[in-house]
């Protein structure tokens, strides 16, 4: 068996601690004359090796705060009060002298039944040798003292009351050389390289694997001639929900689906035009009283088709091709497909002949550009869009269809009112759904989890 190699940093603390066996860090620095750097690397270093041992504990150290110093000099206002009942007895006299710490000093008093009141006069009754906290006060002065040295249930009277004590946790490391590297031989260590011994692992710095998809889905529809578009995180109730028909007593808008902003309200939300409009369109397909007030409540938004509408019922454009990415917000339990905060894919394409057909299309494309060939399309109902799709694809490790993107055309209420006039084609769905079939995981929270094994052995490439 080879002789183990050590750096002149480890033989230095080991010398050390051969000499005095258990010593503080700071300690070590003073006898081996290395810095707070080297001391750390070198206490690293041997605990790995199993021949330092590193015990921690915690210590209380408390000092005299802004009203403990003002009572150790004039004395605690309680027993202020009760020397000044030697000579005084007038509450207005007594007030005057103390000020505003006389309140705090009587109830103290009267609560221990030191004094006696009526209602112009205070006289002294069973007044106490020794107050509570004195002897704390008297012992902490102008230091810093462990609780260990002090009265705890004296110190405890001084720790209820405000700004009279400071306490402050301090943490004490204590190393020590384990038995097998008190036996070590330093000089018969110092020779030849163990060529056997591992090499350090390095890690390349690298994105995340969630962030190189959203990248990829970004290029991607980039490359197919979209143009992306941003909004906030933040929206009113009229974009996120009213905006795209969504009636205001839909299950979806109350509080155990949607986070809202607690108290804040927006103040303008659309044009007066847009307001008319989208009102008149829910009354008479709804049949209820639309509520301007249930509009202007803030959420975080949903989904990013808020952003998408209000870029249409702004812009009005004729053709357009545009998407939106980024966080979205539902009030969900959490579980191995469904997170309370994730990110989310929208596009839409306008156009005097955009059908059904060119939608299922640009499906397909951007699933084969993303490595996706098994691929399918199923009736389903969103309330904004008519006719609607679900996208199926099959995952070939589970051996079965699983629902992925949802699609359709955008209904007339959502668009007219909002003065579009051309069919609208839109798809969206969770990037993290994607991410899943990409990398082969069961469990949507393994992204965030912070697992550095599976992100360091996260191939980039799918």
């Amino acid at each position: 068996m080879l002789s183990q190699v050590f750096h002149d940093i480890e033989k230095k603390i080991i010398t050390s601690l051969k000499d005095n066996p258990k010593q503080t860090p700071e300690n070590l620095e003073k006898s081996t004359k290395l810095s707070p750097d080297q001391i750390r690397r070198g206490i690293e270093w041997l605990k790995l090796k199993e021949l330092a041992n590193v015990d921690e504990s915690k210590s209380s150290i408390v000092s005299l705060g802004k009203n403990g110093k003002e009572s150790l000099e004039k004395g605690l206002p309680e027993r202020r009060l009760l020397d000044l009942l030697k000579t005084k007895s007038k509450l207005s006299d007594l007030q005057k002298e103390l000020g505003p710490v006389f309140g705090p000093a009587m109830g103290l008093a009267r609560k221990n039944n030191w004094v006696e009141a009526t209602a112009d006069t205070i006289t002294l009754k069973n007044p106490p040798d020794a107050l509570p906290g004195e002897k704390s006060l008297k012992q902490i002065g102008d230091s810093k003292l462990s609780v260990t040295e002090l009265d705890s249930d004296d110190l405890s009277r001084l720790l209820k009351r405000p700004d009279f004590v400071v306490e402050e946790v301090v943490k004490t490391k204590q190393i020590s050389l384990t038995d097998a590297a008190k036996s070590i031989n330093l000089d018969a260590s110092s020779g030849g390289i163990d060529v056997e011994a591992k090499v350090p692992e390095v890690f390349v710095a690298r994105t995340h694997p969630l962030k190189d998809t959203i990248d990829e889905i970004r290029e991607i529809f980039v490359t197919l001639g979209f143009s992306e578009i941003y909004g906030n995180m933040t929206q009113s109730s009229f974009w996120n929900f009213d905006a795209l028909f969504t009636p205001q007593d839909h299950p979806a808008r109350e509080l155990q689906d949607t986070f809202y902003l607690d108290g804040i309200s927006a103040k303008k939300i659309a044009t007066p035009d847009q307001i008319k409009k989208v009102s008149d369109s829910h009354k008479k397909n709804w049949r209820y009283q639309w509520d301007i007030n249930e509009a202007r409540k803030m959420v975080l938004r949903t989904h990013t088709t808020c952003v998408t509408i209000k870029h249409l019922a702004e812009a009005k454009p004729d053709e357009a091709r545009v998407f939106s990415l980024g966080r979205v917000f539902r009030n969900e339990k959490v579980s191995y497909k469904h997170l309370v905060e994730f990110n989310q894919i929208e596009g839409v394409v306008v156009g005097k002949d955009a059908n059904l057909r060119n939608l299922m299309g640009i499906q397909r494309e951007f699933y084969k550009r993303i490595g996706i060939t098994k691929i399918k399309f199923w009736p389903t109902f969103f309330p904004y869009t008519e006719p609607s799709l679900q996208t199926m694809v099959y995952n070939e490790r589970l051996g079965k269809w699983v629902e992925l993107f949802g699609m359709g055309i955008f209904r007339p209420e959502v668009t007219k009112p909002l003065g579009i006039t051309k069919p609208v084609l839109a798809w969206g769905g969770g990037i993290e759904r994607i991410a899943m079939l990409k990398y082969g995981l069961d469990d949507v929270r393994e992204f965030y989890n912070n697992n550095l094994s599976w992100l360091r052995s996260a191939t980039k490439c799918q």
